[in-house]
């Protein structure tokens, strides 16, 4: 150490070099990391076992295909919607047993975009009744519009509005702005009933399913995500756009029976009830 590093520093001794100032933290542009979606192999296996299962429960292959493709447009439906609102890219769940899912990277800006990404998916979905009308004109045999027939009714019950069901999303935020225990009382309610169908025409994992999803809306604190509600006028349009769909995806299925009811539509609407297990 030298003799000036030793004494103090006097008044005409030079300034000390100052330190570089620290370079301001660059803030991060990264965002919260995407959901990558189902992995191939997965997906696969899920599409496979869902595939089976139906075509055990079915007895046709038809059907099973039928339950596949509409699934599929149906969830598809759902991811257009999701990206067009910028709640994208959303992804494809295929869940065996069950049916799919589509889920969004970002929450709906509103209740309101949130209802229409519920009614995409079967407005959408019954597109895929398409490819088992064809096929029923160029062969006609009756299991294709057998066919068409099921993926209507796949998109007709996921309108029921029963959690977690996309009528629970689209008709729930319509209940809730009337009042919230409204929305909570007939939801349940409605889930129930569901239950009960499940159980009566032997749907037991269908049922199960749904009896997990209403006992867990019951232990949630708060039913309404923190997005805005809707007005007045949107839940109208809201509702409006609710039996709209819900009335274009009986008509659907009433329009594939009709060949099979000898083109008499009361008859249709009796074999499509019996369908669904009611009226029996």
């Amino acid at each position: 150490m030298t003799a000036s590093e030793q004494r103090p520093r006097g008044p005409w001794d030079p300034a000390p070099e100052a330190a570089p100032p620290a370079a301001p933290a660059r803030p991060s542009t990264r965002g919260p990391a995407l959901d990558a979606g189902q992995s191939p192999g997965w997906a696969i296996a899920s599409t496979l076992l869902l595939a089976a299962f139906l075509w055990w429960i079915m007895g046709s292959w038809v059907f099973a295909a039928a339950g596949i493709f509409g699934v599929l447009v149906h969830e598809y439906g759902h991811v257009l919607a999701m990206n067009r609102l910028g709640m994208g890219p959303a992804r494809i769940y295929i869940i065996p047993f069950l049916g799919g899912a589509a889920r969004a990277q970002r929450p709906a800006a509103s209740e309101w975009h949130g209802v229409l990404v519920s009614l995409a998916g079967p407005a959408f979905g019954l597109l895929a009744m398409g490819p088992f009308v064809l096929a029923w004109v160029l062969t006609g045999e009756a299991v294709w519009l057998q066919g068409a027939l099921f993926i209507a009714f796949i998109n007709l019950i996921n309108l029921a509005p029963a959690p977690p069901l996309d009528g629970s999303h689209a008709l729930g935020p319509v209940l809730a702005r009337i009042d919230p225990v409204l929305e909570k009382a007939a939801l349940v309610c409605i889930g129930a009933l569901a239950v009960w169908w499940g159980v009566s025409n032997g749907s037991y994992i269908f049922a199960a399913f749904l009896a997990i999803a209403v006992l867990g809306h019951l232990r949630r604190g708060a039913w309404r995500a923190t997005t805005r509600p809707l007005s007045w006028s949107q839940a109208g349009r809201s509702l409006g756009l609710y039996l709209l769909t819900a009335a274009v995806c009986a008509a659907a299925g009433v329009a594939a029976l009709l060949p099979l009811a000898g083109g008499s539509l009361p008859e249709a609407i009796r074999v499509g009830l019996g369908f669904l297990e009611f009226g029996r």
